[in-house]
């Protein structure tokens, strides 16, 4: 409907146009706790869109750990890091994922997202250089791109083409920027062949292993699972997918992470995470170290999905970590596809572009998943395999 204000009628008729697309983004609210199962205008459905990778989310150790928190701390942290608001549990959190790590030190943030705002900025600009893959998440893009360095991408896993970017340079310092596990494909990245270049090219190389920690290297992250240590990584792990909480932890060297602590705006000017995230995250931690069950179940689920998906009409990348996408044809198929499991009781996300190239249904596996959650998804995939719009 028109009104007074072009402003807001252009903003419509561009929604109009996603709308046509089969691109516009609307939110569903869950009326549970997250889990295999979620609670939806009533109903449940079996969660194949999160990533609780471990099933940690609602775990009693963590409601116990932030409860107790809570009591001892209050709920806001009532400022920013510098100022009064880093806490016991927060100090305890980050001591605790570098020694995990066995990093020499650790810096929290409130959000992967402001993590690589953070970290990238504090570390390049004008008259540097910054190497991304083409894949990588759009935080990644945007630190780049804020960082006002000069901004390459390279392929996807292409390690000639940014060899030959990184020959070519002339920057005064250079950061290769990377996810470990590639949020939208499932895939790895090369870590050990990048951290060579890294290496010959007198480069830091930042990883962000969101979609890693906790899962991959009996839990310690992708690091750990390429067995790689150098003082030129810098390597994040946020949360909120595995650890089941919220937030973000960078660790490297201590010369890096307190330059970070001086320079990284993100940590800088924002209030700290209440002290119960914290105290959850640490808690998390100790069964992620202790969690090898978890990761079995989890592979065995991530097996049973992709056994069951073989020889059929459906394209699956190749993946071994807990995002399983199904490649389509189109946003609408995508769409329509995503709608009909969830009218038999399975939600699974439709991932349509700009946020990918091509249109898919992500599907996401977790340790809390049952042998007869998966055969429920399969089932339902192998029904509508026939059907129009599939």
């Amino acid at each position: 409907m028109d009104t007074p204000y072009p402003m807001l009628n252009e903003l419509a008729l561009n929604l109009a146009e996603l709308d046509a697309q089969h691109l516009r983004r609307r939110r569903t609210v869950v009326e549970s706790a997250q889990g295999r199962e979620l609670l939806v205008d009533g109903r449940r459905l079996l969660n194949f869109c999160g990533n609780d990778y471990l099933g940690l989310a609602a775990a009693p150790e963590l409601r116990v750990a932030a409860i107790a928190a809570v009591q001892d701390y209050g709920v806001g942290s009532g400022a920013s890091h510098l100022v009064c608001g880093h806490q016991l549990p927060h100090e305890r959190l980050e001591q605790r994922f570098a020694d995990y790590l066995g990093l020499p030190a650790a810096l929290g943030f409130s959000t992967g997202y402001m993590a690589n705002l953070g970290v990238i900025t504090a570390l390049v600009g004008r008259g540097d250089a910054v190497f991304a893959d083409k894949l990588n998440h759009a935080s990644l893009n945007d630190a780049c791109l804020l960082s006002r360095a000069d901004f390459l991408r390279f392929a996807h896993n292409d390690l000639a083409a940014l060899e030959r970017h990184l020959a070519a340079s002339t920057a005064r310092r250079k950061l290769i920027a990377v996810d470990a596990v590639y949020s939208m494909d499932g895939d790895l990245a090369p870590l050990a062949e990048l951290l060579a270049l890294a290496e010959r090219y007198d480069a830091w190389l930042y990883v962000d292993d969101a979609h890693g920690f906790g899962v991959l290297g009996e839990g310690r992250g992708s690091l750990a699972h390429h067995g790689l240590r150098s003082p030129r990584l810098i390597y994040l792990a946020t949360l909120g997918k595995a650890v089941g909480t919220a937030g973000a932890l960078v660790a490297g060297e201590a010369v890096l992470i307190a330059w970070l602590l001086n320079k990284a705006r993100t940590a800088i000017y924002t209030t700290a995470l209440p002290a119960a995230i914290a105290a959850a995250s640490e808690a998390a931690l100790g069964l992620i170290e202790a969690g090898e069950a978890r990761r079995l179940r989890l592979q065995a689920r991530i097996a049973q999905l992709r056994g069951g998906l073989a020889g059929t009409a459906y394209t699956l990348l190749e993946s071994t970590t807990a995002i399983q996408p199904i490649l389509l044809t189109s946003s609408e198929q995508a769409v329509a596809l995503s709608q009909a499991l969830r009218e038999r009781g399975l939600w699974v996300a439709a991932i349509r572009p700009p946020t990918v190239p091509s249109a898919r249904l992500r599907v996401t596996l977790s340790a809390a998943h049952e042998e007869a959650d998966v055969a429920a998804l399969l089932a339902a995939l192998h029904e509508l395999a026939g059907k129009p719009g599939a």
